[in-house]
C-alpha cells in the first residue's frame, strides 16, 4: 500500500523531467474549422469581394463548384431555383460615375459552366446599381441603385445647403428589369425615394411639413452626415407572399418596407397598391428619431446590413432578420423582429410622435462578450430550414451557424490572402466577403448538378507535417491519432475539421490506419518510426510495451503519460493498457512502474507477442511484433 502512495509523486516527477514536448491536437486556422451534430446539411455559396470567382463548398469546406466572371462582385450573389447564378458585378479598372462602398453597375445570369446568359448594365452618369439585387419569382430582377440629383435639385427639394458637402445628392431608387436579350432588358416597374420626401427646414421649398406627422415619408435632411450617399442602402429583399420589398437604410439606421403591388405611376404617388399607400413607406423600424418619434433610447439599429424576411417553412417565418453592425455602439448582433403586420399586408400605424412596433426583439445573437464580435461593415445573416441562423462576419470572411441558444454548430474562415489561397495553419487572412448563403442539399438549383467534392481552397504543406515545422516526426503522428475517425478503411465518418484533408492520404473521406501507413514514407527525423501501422484494429503485441520499441523500460510509462496529458501518440493502445482493465488512465503507468521498480506482479498476458486474451475497445495499430 505504501508503494501505491509513492508512485503518483514519482510519476509527476518523471512527467516534468523526462517527457518530451509533444504538440497537442492541431486546430485549423482557415477553411472549415469544425461542425457540430446539429449543423445544417448542405452547401455554402460565397464570393470574396476582391475575386471574380464564386465558390460553392460542402459542409467540410471542399469545393464542389465554381463560377468565373469578368467582374468583381458588387456585392451580392444568389443561386436561383433554375440552377443559374445571379451575380452583381463592377467593371474592372473603370472609374465608376458614383464612388462609394458597394459600387457596381451591372448584374449577370451565369449558367453552371459560367456562360453569361444575360448581362444588364445599369450605369450611366445619372444612375448606378450598387450593393444588391433581388430575384423575383417571374424571372425579373429588382435592382437597388443610386440616382444623381444636382445641388440645385436638392435645395429645391428642401435639403439644407450645409448638408450638401459634395455638391449633390444620391437618393435611392429601385427598378424591376425583365430580360429582352442577352445584353438588354426592359424596366417594367420602378420606385424612387425622391417622390416620398418631407422636410421642415424651408417652408418655401417643396416637401415642407411636420416630419413627425409623416413617418411614411423620408426626411430629406435626415440620416448621418452630409455626403451625397446619404442613405447608403445596402440590401434589397422581396417577400412574394406580401408582394413587398424591404431595404436596409444604413445611414438612417432603419429598415424600410415598400409596396411592390403598385404600378410605377402609383409608386410615384401616395395611393394605390394592395396597401393603398402607393410608394410611401409601409413600415420603418430601427431609429424612430429619423422621423421625429420616440427618444434616443428607442434606437435599435446601428448602421445595419442585410435585411431579410425569414422564409416560409423556417422558424420565425414572416419575421425580419437584421445584421445589426453596431457602428456607434462597438459590437454587432443579429436581430430578429416580428413586425406588426395586419390583414391585407398593412402594418399597425403608430400614434403621432411614437415609434413603430415592436419595442422588443423576438430573438438576438451576439457574442458572450459583445465587443468580441464587431463587424463594422458589410456582413449578413439568414435563417436556415433547420432553425439555425448562418452569420457572415464580412470584414474577416468568417461564416458560422448558430442555434437559438447561441451555440455554434459550423464554422468556416475564407482562406485567401488577396487572391492567393493560404496554407493551413497560417494566421487568419481577413478576406472581405459581403455575405454567405447556406443551401440545402435538395435545393432545386442543385438537384441536376454534379457535386463531387474536390479539394479545399486552402493549401497544405508537405504530407504529414501537421504542425508545419518542416519535418514529419512523433508530434505529427500524435496529431493524426487525435484526428482519427475510424480504425479501418472507408469508415465513412466525417473529418473532425479541415485538418482531416491533410492526413487523408488515400482520399477515401476518413482518417484511419490506411492513412497512417503513409507516414512511413514521409518520416524525416532520426527518431525510429514507431512500428508498422497496419489497417487492422487488433494486432499482436506485448503487454506494457507502450512505445513499441525493443522492450519494456522507463520509456513506456513516459509514453502513456504523454498520451494522457500531452496528446502523445500511442500506436498500440492495447499494449499501453498495462493492467488490462480495458481503459487507458493513470493506473497503467502506475502498474508499469510497479512492475519495473516496485517488485510488482507480472503484467497480464500477452507477455510475448500475441493477441489480446481479453478483447476490449482498445486497438493496436502500430506494432513491432511480426
Amino acid at each position: 500500500m505504501s508503494g501505491r502512495r509513492v508512485f503518483p509523486a514519482l510519476l509527476v516527477a518523471l512527467l516534468v523531467a523526462l517527457l518530451p514536448a509533444i504538440a497537442g491536437a492541431a486546430d485549423p486556422t482557415v477553411g472549415w474549422l469544425g461542425s457540430g451534430p446539429a449543423a445544417f446539411e448542405g452547401y455554402t455559396l460565397f464570393t470574396p469581394m476582391n475575386s471574380t470567382i464564386t465558390y460553392l463548398i460542402d459542409d467540410a469546406g471542399r469545393v464542389v463548384h465554381t463560377w468565373t466572371s469578368a467582374h468583381q462582385p458588387a456585392a451580392s450573389v444568389y443561386l436561383l431555383d433554375s440552377g443559374l447564378l445571379l451575380r452583381t458585378g463592377r467593371a474592372q479598372g473603370t472609374p465608376p460615375p458614383f464612388v462609394s462602398g458597394g459600387t457596381g453597375g451591372r448584374f449577370q445570369l451565369l449558367a453552371w459552366d459560367s456562360t453569361v446568359l444575360w448581362e444588364f448594365v445599369y450605369e450611366t452618369p445619372e444612375h448606378q446599381q450598387h450593393h444588391d439585387v433581388a430575384p423575383l419569382p417571374n424571372g425579373n430582377v429588382l435592382v437597388l441603385a443610386w440616382e444623381r440629383k444636382t445641388q440645385g435639385e436638392a435645395i429645391a427639394a428642401g435639403r439644407n445647403p450645409a448638408q450638401l458637402t459634395q455638391g449633390e445628392l444620391w437618393p435611392e431608387h429601385i427598378v424591376e428589369v425583365a430580360q429582352t436579350g442577352p445584353t438588354s432588358g426592359q424596366i417594367v416597374w420602378e420606385w424612387h425615394l425622391w417622390d416620398h420626401l418631407v422636410q421642415d427646414f424651408d417652408a418655401a421649398r417643396a416637401n415642407f411639413g411636420v416630419v413627425a406627422d409623416h413617418p411614411e415619408l423620408v426626411d430629406v435632411n435626415g440620416g448621418q452626415g452630409g455626403g451625397a450617399d446619404w442613405i447608403h442602402a445596402n440590401s434589397v429583399a422581396y417577400n412574394p407572399v406580401l408582394d413587398q420589398i424591404v431595404i436596409s437604410a444604413n445611414r438612417f439606421d432603419e429598415l424600410w418596407v415598400i409596396d411592390h403591388s403598385t404600378t410605377s405611376a402609383e409608386a410615384a404617388g401616395h395611393t394605390g397598391g394592395n396597401a393603398g399607400r402607393g410608394g410611401d413607406l409601409l413600415y420603418r423600424w430601427g431609429h424612430p428619431l429619423r422621423h421625429d418619434a420616440g427618444t434616443p433610447a428607442d434606437r435599435k439599429l446601428f448602421a445595419p446590413h442585410c435585411i431579410a424576411w425569414v422564409p416560409p417553412g423556417s422558424s420565425g417565418a414572416g419575421n425580419i432578420l437584421i445584421f445589426n453592425n453596431g457602428s456607434g455602439r462597438g459590437y454587432s448582433s443579429v436581430d430578429e423582429i416580428t413586425p406588426p403586420l395586419e390583414p391585407g399586408g398593412t402594418y399597425t400605424w403608430p400614434a403621432p410622435g411614437s415609434p413603430f412596433a415592436p419595442a422588443a426583439l423576438t430573438w438576438t445573437w451576439q457574442a458572450p462578450n459583445p465587443p468580441d464580435f464587431f463587424a463594422s461593415f458589410i456582413s449578413g445573416a439568414y435563417r436556415l430550414p433547420n432553425g439555425n441562423t448562418v452569420i457572415c462576419d464580412g470584414p474577416i470572411g468568417r461564416f458560422f451557424e448558430v442555434d437559438d441558444a447561441g451555440a455554434i454548430h459550423w464554422d468556416y474562415i475564407v482562406p485567401f490572402a488577396g487572391l492567393t489561397p493560404v496554407v493551413q495553419g497560417s494566421p487568419q487572412p481577413n478576406t472581405q466577403t459581403f455575405r454567405a448563403d447556406r443551401l440545402a442539399a435538395d435545393h432545386p438549383g442543385l438537384i441536376a448538378q454534379s457535386l463531387a467534392p474536390g479539394l479545399p481552397i486552402e493549401l497544405y504543406p508537405d504530407f504529414g507535417d501537421f504542425d508545419v515545422d518542416g519535418d514529419v516526426d512523433p508530434a505529427d503522428l500524435a496529431e493524426l491519432e487525435v484526428l482519427f475517425t475510424g480504425p479501418g478503411s472507408g469508415s465513412g465518418v466525417a473529418f473532425a475539421n479541415a485538418l482531416g484533408f491533410f492526413g487523408d492520404a488515400d482520399l477515401d473521406g476518413d482518417l484511419d490506419c490506411d492513412d497512417a501507413d503513409a507516414f512511413q514514407g514521409a518520416w524525416s527525423t532520426p527518431t525510429p518510426f514507431p512500428g508498422v501501422l497496419a489497417c487492422a484494429a487488433t494486432n499482436e503485441f506485448r503487454r506494457g510495451n507502450a512505445n513499441q520499441d525493443s522492450g519494456i523500460d522507463i520509456g513506456d510509462p513516459i509514453a502513456i503519460l504523454g498520451h494522457l496529458f500531452a496528446a502523445g501518440f500511442l500506436g498500440c493502445r492495447s499494449a499501453a493498457d498495462a493492467n488490462d482493465d480495458g481503459a487507458l488512465d493513470i493506473a497503467d503507468p502506475v502498474a508499469l512502474l510497479g512492475h519495473l521498480f516496485g517488485g510488482g506482479a507480472p503484467l497480464p498476458e500477452p507477455s510475448a507477442c500475441g493477441l489480446d486474451p481479453t478483447p476490449d475497445g482498445l486497438e493496436c495499430l502500430a506494432t513491432v511484433c511480426p
